[in-house]
């Protein structure tokens, strides 16, 4: 049995810039776990031609890493809390790199599931280790921005990849460029070793005496589930079918989607850090965020109007937007779960988030993949924005308690 130990003053193990180095260390993994994840999205209009594989078997092989990452987000966040983050961050991080690296030997739909779906697993690491990583390294008027720069490394991951891998595609083949971004990996791995100890992460961390999942029956799981699953799956849809409705509706090339593809992806990274920002100055419980989660329904509705228009500009702000805004749902889920919840489960917490996002995509990826083979794009984009809607009223009814004061975290 471990005992839990007592809270360490930040001050204790890291000062001025120190207390930066583990959270910008952990963004750079966020950031490495969406090049691998994006490798095969930016590329897939290549790796289906050579490939043979449809838009609807390219979108199970995504649904098959959306499956797994959603298994491996609780996992991971309660392995963290538990075990720590040094040794649960090195174990996630070789899992995924291994898994990165297996997708350049596969070519049918099997392999890329399979590959996919050990990736999916693996990278369900990577949120709960920021949020533990900003809640450990960082002062609580800072933590909503160590968040934010956390999760800052998916959307930046997102937005080099085209740039990176696609040259390389280009010029040594696409299986080449999954090579890469293993090596990446290893690097990595060398790095945090060093980083995840004293002076940048205390000695003495906040663990539960046990091993605790997520209770899917607790209020509050749901309050995190609603505004997070439901509030940002435009980050999903944006992030792995941008690509092909750009190329088949707009007509882009390969080398084209490689100039244009992570302009949208910007959107994706402003608003974290815009949203830690508001988060850490105006959010300091459920009753405050409550009308920013409404706001945010209303500014997520122009991705109803995608179809509208073949304009290339208008589509690719409309991106924009669409991620800029999904961002905000995922700071102020993550700061009302981190007051709810007590602080050695703040990695749960992003566990339970980040899996009921891919949840959502788990049941949305295979019929949008069967919309897009169809071009039925309008009900692709009519439902995504439509979803925060939702999530906000679900979000609404369910963090009530918390919103007049009738319940506090245990």
């Amino acid at each position: 049995m471990i005992a839990k130990p007592e809270s360490v003053p930040v001050s204790t193990y890291g000062a001025g810039w120190r207390k930066w180095v583990a959270p910008v260390t952990i963004m750079t993994a966020t950031l490495l776990s969406y090049v691998d994840r994006q490798t095969l999205a930016v590329l897939s209009p290549t790796i289906l031609e050579d490939t043979g594989l449809t838009a609807s078997a390219y979108a199970d092989a995504l649904t098959a890493f959306q499956i797994f990452y959603m298994i491996g987000n609780p996992l991971w966040g309660s392995a963290i809390d538990f075990l720590g983050l040094r040794i649960g961050m090195l174990a996630a991080v070789l899992v995924w790199t291994l898994a990165s690296v297996s997708h350049a030997w596969v070519a049918g739909f099997i392999g890329f599931a399979a590959a996919r779906a050990v990736l999916g697993f693996g990278e369900g690491g990577a949120f709960p280790g920021v949020m533990r990583t900003a809640t450990d390294a960082l002062p609580k008027n800072r933590q909503a921005r160590g968040i934010a720069l956390g999760y800052s490394g998916a959307s930046l991951g997102a937005i080099i990849t085209p740039l990176v891998v696609t040259p390389i595609a280009l010029k040594f083949g696409w299986r080449s460029a999954f090579l890469v971004t293993g090596g990446l990996g290893a690097l990595w791995l060398a790095v945090w070793y060093f980083v995840a100890q004293p002076p940048f992460l205390p000695a003495v961390r906040h663990a539960p005496p046990k091993f605790i999942w997520p209770n899917l029956l607790e209020r509050r799981a749901w309050v995190v589930i609603s505004s997070f699953g439901l509030g940002a799956v435009a980050l999903g849809v944006v992030a792995y079918l941008s690509p092909l409705y750009l190329s088949r509706v707009l007509h882009l090339s390969q080398a084209e989607l490689g100039h244009v593809v992570w302009i949208p992806l910007i959107g994706w990274e402003i608003g974290y850090f815009f949203w830690g920002w508001v988060a850490d100055r105006y959010i300091s419980d459920a009753k405050r965020a409550a009308p920013v989660f409404g706001l945010l329904a209303v500014l997520a509705l122009p991705s109803l109007l995608t179809t509208l228009t073949h304009s290339l500009p208008v589509v690719l702000a409309l991106f924009f937007w669409a991620t800029f805004i999904a961002d905000g749902f995922v700071v102020l889920s993550l700061r009302v779960g981190s007051h709810i919840y007590p602080k050695d489960r703040t990695a749960m917490v992003a566990g339970i988030g980040s899996g009921a996002w891919s949840l959502v995509l788990v049941a949305l990826l295979p019929v949008y993949g069967r919309l897009i083979d169809l071009k039925w794009y309008g009900l692709v984009f009519v439902s995504m924005g439509l979803m925060p809607t939702l999530g906000t009223g679900i979000w609404m009814v369910l963090s009530r308690p918390w919103r007049t004061g009738q319940e506090v975290a245990v």
